[in-house]
Order: C-alpha cells, then sequence, then structure tokens
C-alpha cells in the first residue's frame, strides 16, 4: 500500500502524520490540526517539526485544506487525485 500512494518517499514524521489524518479522517471527511497534534503517532513529535511536515504534505498533495475553513483543517487525499 505505501508503494501505491508514494508512502515510501516520505520522511517518517511526513508519513505518521498522514497514517493520523487518514485514521481521523475516518468519521468525517475533514481532519483538525489540533486532532492531529494529539494523536498517538505524533506525540513525540516537536511542533515545528510537526509544522513542517504538514506543510510538506500539503505541497506533495498528500492533504489540501478545507474550503470551508480558514486555517487549521484539512482533507486527506491519494497524491494522484
Amino acid at each position: 500500500m505505501e508503494r501505491t500512494l508514494g508512502l515510501q518517499d516520505l520522511s517518517p514524521v511526513e508519513r505518521d502524520i498522514y497514517y493520523a489524518a487518514s485514521e481521523l479522517s475516518e468519521d468525517d471527511s475533514r481532519v483538525r490540526t489540533v486532532g492531529l497534534i494529539e494523536h498517538a503517532l505524533l506525540e513525540t513529535v516537536s511542533r515545528p517539526t510537526f509544522f513542517r511536515a504538514l506543510k510538506s504534505l500539503v505541497n506533495k498533495g498528500y492533504l489540501t485544506q478545507c474550503s470551508t475553513m480558514n486555517r487549521g483543517c484539512y482533507v486527506v487525499r491519494s497524491p494522484d487525485s
């Protein structure tokens, strides 16, 4: 699955954010930054590292910002969609 989605090219922190976002977005298509920061996979990641990796995931197309909210809300996407 990682190879199919291109996740092997992500850093470990980017991969953990993507996994956490995928898990948290199962009930709703959106995921909040606060929920990601508090996720067990990311509890040891520093805030600057978290936000750098989050920005990188947006730039790579794995996450997109919600169109309904100004900030702090993301939608999980597969990189080819």
